[in-house]
């Protein structure tokens, strides 16, 4: 008998196998295309390549939101929510040409569209720590901070000697870290904080026997929230490198963008914590006013508008990213789109051209220092499409630019954690705040103009007359930018 060929009948009976398993299980075209090639052309490993990062685990149900036991109370703050969201949506103060992107995050997440807010934008890290220490000296009750990078340096040090030393006065803290994105977190410093009455718990434990699915599957959020109350969304990490006013002065200049949110909008942000924290910890949060202080089903509508949208592996539907094609859908005049890895994918790609041949401004400020040479030549295959049809594509030069934002004419900004790449999209754990009034987005297109002077344009044909190779690269590249 023929060894080698039974062998390579049952390879290839298996491969075929795995093919199928990718075409079924798999949503993106593009996605799919890629594993198919990858398996095709790398016999074995792009078989355990797509085992190790391929599997679908929100159709597994990897992770369940179960955080209120009793189904009755749980309908009863559904439909209070859905209550007020109908009261904002229906006035003076809320523009109805969002209306649809509005209900569709609350269908689709669950999340009030809030009023009475007040919003306070935060350019960088040197902003926001100060600030965010002072909201954590003044905590009252309780601290819940969520992040995907801690980093045990000045900023990160000092933050939790502030936890330690809330949580000596008596007030319940609780940090949720990403195993990945925060692994320079040891032990040490976490019985340190234990002894103080810091609660921790790691997001998605990473351990030797599935350390590539877990890997792929990440917690990306930066929450934090305060006594129910106060709250802070957006794209800074707890780290040094977020900050431009420490030592050395040479160090690479940092562009972020963050949110400090007072009001009813720190709902969800709650109960996004509440969520992960049920999921990683072995403690169970009970949804309860000690938690959720607020009513709003009582109040008058007045201040800013926001809601929250968060998607990832547990989420029925990618709604970040049909929350942002929505979005776009509704540009009249401008939209302005800052994103250090932009790699929008065919849909989103349509999505602006579609805008831009209709007239609407679009404007989209990408990184000219990269920290990833992949992510950029995948990123540098759209741009000869979106400038060839009149989109408008701004590289920064100042250091390297780390905000993911969006505004949309005058009346829709969105700020948070996500990029607009495939993993933001379909893998990580992501958390965007949407605001629907004129004030913050007025505010954010200062801010990206300013970072427009900063920058250089890429002119359409200078870009299409690079060599060649690269473009056949970044091409390449691009097949593989489901993966990066």
């Amino acid at each position: 008998m023929d060894w080698i060929a039974v062998l390579q009948l049952i390879y290839f009976v298996f491969m075929l196998f795995v093919l199928l398993r990718v075409l079924y299980d798999t949503r993106s075209g593009s996605k799919t295309l890629a594993y198919v090639l990858f398996i095709v052309f790398f016999p074995i490993v792009g078989i355990l390549f797509y085992f190790s990062f391929g599997v679908n685990y929100r159709k597994r149900k990897m992770y369940s939101k179960k955080i209120i036991a009793d189904e009755n109370i749980r309908h009863q703050i559904q439909q209070g929510v859905g209550n007020y969201t109908n009261s904002v949506l229906n006035s003076n103060f809320f523009d109805n040409k969002y209306r649809n992107l509005a209900q569709f995050i609350g269908n689709s997440n669950d999340s009030p569209l809030t009023a009475n807010n007040t919003v306070k934008l935060l350019i960088n890290g040197e902003q926001k720590f100060p600030i965010v220490l002072q909201a954590l000296a003044q905590a009252k009750y309780h601290i819940h901070l969520e992040y995907y990078i801690y980093e045990n340096d000045i900023t990160g040090n000092s933050i939790i000697e502030l936890l330690i030393e809330k949580a000596k006065q008596g007030l319940e803290v609780r940090f949720l870290y990403d195993d990945f994105g925060s692994h320079r977190i040891d032990k040490a410093l976490l019985k340190i904080m234990a002894d103080a009455g810091v609660k921790t718990a790691p997001f998605y434990k990473i351990r030797w026997y599935s350390f590539a699915s877990q890997l792929n599957y990440r917690n990306h959020r930066k929450i934090i929230v305060i006594d129910g109350d106060t709250s802070f969304v957006g794209g800074i990490n707890i780290s040094d490198k977020y900050r431009n006013d420490l030592e050395p002065k040479n160090k690479l200049f940092w562009r972020d963008s963050h949110l400090m949110l007072k009001g009813n909008a720190s709902f969800y942000l709650q109960y996004l914590f509440m969520c992960d924290w049920n999921f990683c910890s072995k403690e169970k949060l009970n949804f309860g006013a000690d938690y959720f202080p607020q009513n709003p089903t009582d109040q008058i509508i007045e201040g800013e508008i926001v809601q929250i949208a968060s998607s990832g592996p547990d989420s029925k539907l990618p709604v970040i990213f049909y929350s942002l094609m929505e979005a776009i859908g509704t540009a009249k005049n401008s939209i302005c789109i800052t994103s250090p890895y932009f790699i929008p994918g065919e849909s989103l790609m349509d999505a602006l051209i579609i805008a831009a041949t209709s007239g609407v401004s679009v404007k989209i400020l990408v990184p000219g220092i990269s920290d990833s040479k992949m992510a950029n030549a995948a990123a540098h295959s759209y741009y000869t499409e979106l400038l060839q049809q009149g989109v408008r594509i701004f590289k920064y030069q100042k250091g390297f630019i780390h905000a993911k934002t969006m505004t949309v004419d005058d009346g829709l900004a969105i700020v948070g954690s996500a990029n607009m790449d495939y993993r933001s999209f379909d893998l990580n754990f992501e958390v965007n705040a949407v605001l629907y009034r004129e004030k913050i987005n007025g505010q954010m297109r200062e801010a990206f103009d300013n970072d427009l002077l900063e920058a250089v344009e890429i002119k359409a044909d200078e870009w299409l007359k690079r060599p060649k190779y690269v473009q056949l690269w970044e091409k390449f590249v691009r097949l593989l930018s489901p993966f990066l």
